[in-house]
């Protein structure tokens, strides 16, 4: 058990108590930072709603510990049936929060001369990462980072896809249904047609579920006659040219107006990652079989990584396949154990890192 009693599944029902939708985590923000504080966290709330606390040595190696805050919408009583806990934001991501939040008290008191810093972000469910760009601009960079998303205790998420977005907009001349001119709506569909076959031509034999390939969803589609609308989310690869891409969205927008919303490329690391390998070996002194994991949804991973190219994984409890579903909970005995792995993982990250530059180590 990890040392803290039932204190990590207190603290995930409080959070989830809490509804935080992108754009109102202002209650939630303030909730977390109050708990960092109760548990000897330097704690507070920044400027654009981020919950950051800090523990340990202030001269020490320094690893981020980065969840989100924000979830999407949807109304889940918060209940617990058995071991399992129910609400919306149990698996994404509020249980991996409350993993780091707890761990990284743990992992303090175990190795003193490491510093941790925790950071519940705003805006990850929404295009344009707000919470994380900001830590991006006001943090100093870190030695090493874990992301908290859904792993599940026993796996190591080493990449997700990247992403991008089309807003489109058509007005046609009002017309007689009998009319063999294109309506609005059709132009639309037209559209959203022809970014489905761009996504499966660059993908070539890749098409598919691959991690390698692109693939485009229509998440919107409203019209009729003279107006329509249609909002298109792509989740490419690595090497992806966005370029390409807006060049072809602005060729085939004939007589209408499309835009990208965000331009965010691919991240993978390797299974020599300092913090990947210190969580494998951390899952597998707790009696798990590490799993390795590709993501082909996006994550604050991929907007740090460029910025920040130093040793990182995403870990966290919980099913991702329950990400963003009506029957959205977590297993809190899973709980319990990632805060038991990422202690470890934390405290043995810490020996590497003083030994290396973290720069050095994301090369490794």
């Amino acid at each position: 058990m990890n040392g803290l009693g039932d204190y990590p599944a207190r603290l995930l029902r409080g959070l989830v108590g809490i509804p935080s939708v992108s754009g109102r985590e202002e209650r939630a923000s303030a909730y977390l930072a109050g708990q960092m504080e109760r548990l000897g966290m330097r704690a507070g709330v920044d400027a654009v709603g981020n919950a950051v606390g800090e523990i340990g040595a202030t001269d020490g190696p320094t690893v981020l510990l980065l969840g989100h805050i924000d979830t999407v919408p949807g109304d889940i009583a918060v209940c617990q049936v058995g071991d399992l806990l129910y609400g919306r934001g149990t698996v994404d991501a509020k249980g991996p929060l409350a993993a780091m939040t707890c761990a990284a008290v743990r992992a303090a008191a175990a190795e003193p001369r490491l510093r941790i810093i925790v950071a519940g972000a705003v805006g990850e469910e929404v295009p344009g990462s707000r919470g994380a760009r900001h830590l991006l601009n006001t943090l100093p960079a870190p030695d090493a980072v874990v992301i908290g998303e859904p792993s599940g205790w026993d796996g190591v998420c080493l990449g997700y896809k990247g992403r991008v977005g089309v807003e489109y907009e058509v007005s046609r001349p009002p017309m007689h249904t009998s009319s063999p001119e294109e309506t609005a709506v059709e132009a639309a569909t037209a559209f959203w047609r022809g970014v489905d076959a761009y996504m499966r031509r660059v993908s070539g034999p890749h098409e598919g579920v691959s991690f390698d390939a692109a693939a485009a969803t229509l998440v919107r589609l409203d019209g009729d006659i003279r107006d329509a609308t249609a909002s298109i989310t792509c989740r490419v690869p690595a090497g992806f040219d966005f370029d390409d891409f807006q060049r072809f969205v602005d060729t085939t927008a004939v007589h209408a107006a499309a835009r990208l919303d965000e331009r965010v490329p691919a991240v993978r690391r390797g299974v020599s990652d300092p913090v990947a390998r210190a969580l494998r070996n951390a899952i597998r002194l707790h009696g798990g079989r590490p799993v390795l994991r590709l993501k082909a949804g996006t994550s604050d991973m991929n907007v740090i990584e460029d910025r920040w190219p130093v040793p990182m994984v995403a870990y966290g409890p919980g099913d991702a396949h329950l990400d963003h579903t009506d029957d959205e909970h977590i297993a809190l005995v899973d709980l319990h154990r990632s805060v038991d792995v990422l202690t470890r993982a934390l405290t043995d990250l810490a020996g590497v890192l003083r030994r290396a530059p973290a720069t050095v180590l994301a090369h490794a």
